[in-house]
């Protein structure tokens, strides 16, 4: 038989094996996998990785996801197109960046590369990006956006953003773009200016780049995950990667402040005792070493520090697929401070205290999970809140938001979370095209 049609055989056997969810059970609970001493059995390999991604269907009129106790939600914006990203300006108004991954012409070729694809296709992220970011504006105070104007255009992938006195930083796919800034506008029509490149290229495989501000307005701080799952592509293809860079905002001069990070998304400022803050980061983990491994995690980042990747994780649990192998490495892998259960895909963080929702979510950190499509059963596809005490994690988190999941299928997916400035939580759901507002109960003027 020929080799090209082997490989139709082959292909097509290997769709149906995806379509079921192939691949190994998860022996452990999501929660077994979460806190600052998780569960981490032995690694599990298969020819056949697990795949059990959530087909994307979005929500119909009038469906939406359900809140946790004491809580409502209601959709401040819809019709969106493919919404990631949040951020709050200073006069109220809400951006979000409508984005999704550009083109990556190197990133899995081949047999891979095309089940990739089609995981993708499933999960609703196959769309081509917006590249735009959105102004939602409530004008009445009713907790719907009755404005949306395009802020700014022609973007390329664009995911975070934050503003230092008058200008705001886009954290494209490729590079940190600067532009001038007037409180209140509807949009931005003046070129930006590029104030340091990021890591791109053909594989481009974390294509996601956040951006903040430190709380002084000195540093900028972006994340750049990996360009592949475990370093498969060669070291040389993760230069100045899994890496969170610190920059300066006005020069563009930028140093590598902390590494070992396979996939780090959203970045929070949490004050310390003393009046000191910490940044703070979630971050992606590997894939492929069964259902059970590994958490994703959020942490406090020190300078300088090294967390694991690829050579180990979870602190100086080596990875035995990775060569080649470097124990003095490992030996300085920090051990992150709090995990989120494993193949979660959190991606949103944001930390609050005082904000609207007030009782168990007063003060904490939001994470918006978007999802796991390597593990049976599927884990996230919800938004948790972790309460804080003093600066660090003190307990349990507890759900926010969920059902994303219905019928088996994935009606949205929550990745950016923001607290605008009532006080409520906004989600942004990029399957469902909708920007939700979580608030409190019997608060006043709830969303109709």
């Amino acid at each position: 038989m020929a080799r090209t049609a082997l490989s139709r055989i082959f292909i097509a056997a290997f769709a149906t094996l995806v379509a079921a969810g192939c691949g190994h059970e998860a022996r452990l609970s999501v929660e077994e996998g979460m806190g600052p001493n998780p569960t981490l059995p032995e690694p599990e390999s298969s020819f056949i990785p697990t795949v059990n991604i959530a087909k994307a269907n979005r929500w119909a009129e009038g469906e939406k996801p359900n809140p946790g106790p004491g809580l409502t939600v209601n959709a401040f914006a819809e019709g969106l197109d493919h919404p990631r990203w949040l951020y709050v300006l200073p006069n109220g108004d809400v951006l979000v960046a409508e984005s999704n991954a550009p083109k990556r012409p190197q990133d899995a070729t081949g047999l891979t590369g095309w089940v990739k694809k089609k995981v993708m296709a499933r999960a609703g992220a196959g769309v081509p990006s917006a590249d735009r970011i959105t102004l939602l504006r409530d004008t009445d105070g009713d907790g719907r956006a009755d404005e949306q104007h395009v802020f700014l255009d022609d973007l390329f992938s664009p995911f975070g953003m934050t503003v230092i006195d008058h200008t705001l930083y886009v954290a494209n796919t490729d590079a940190v773009v600067a532009f001038d800034y007037t409180d209140g506008a509807d949009r931005i029509d003046a070129p930006g200016r590029e104030l340091v490149k990021l890591p791109a290229g053909p594989i481009n495989h974390h294509w996601t780049k956040n951006v903040i501000a430190s709380p002084d307005g000195a540093t900028l701080y972006a994340t750049v995950g990996s360009n592949s799952n475990i370093g498969e592509n060669g070291m040389a293809a993760e230069q100045g990667r899994a890496a969170i860079w610190e920059i300066d905002p006005d020069s563009g001069d930028q140093g590598i402040y902390a590494t070992g990070l396979r996939n780090p998304n959203g970045l929070a400022f949490v004050p310390q005792p003393g009046g000191q803050y910490r940044l703070w980061t979630v971050v992606n983990e590997r894939d492929e070493i069964g259902s059970d491994l590994v958490p994703d995690y959020m942490t406090s980042v020190e300078d300088g520090g090294f967390y694991g990747w690829p050579y180990s994780y979870f602190g100086d649990n080596v990875d035995a697929r990775v060569a080649p192998q470097k124990p003095e490495r490992v030996a300085k892998a920090i051990k992150p401070d709090y995990a989120l259960g494993p193949h979660t895909a959190s991606l949103g963080l944001y930390y609050s205290r005082d904000n609207a929702l007030g009782g168990d979510f007063a003060n904490g950190m939001f994470v918006g999970q978007h999802g796991s499509w390597n593990r049976k059963p599927r884990s996230g596809y919800r938004v948790i809140f972790v309460p804080f005490d003093n600066g660090a994690p003190a307990g349990a988190p507890r759900v926010v938001l969920d059902g994303f999941i219905q019928n088996d299928e994935a009606k949205g997916r929550p990745v950016g979370v923001v607290i605008d400035t009532a006080g409520d939580l906004l989600v942004a759901d990029d399957v469902g095209n909708t920007v939700w507002r979580v608030s409190r109960s019997g608060a006043a003027n709830p969303a109709p």
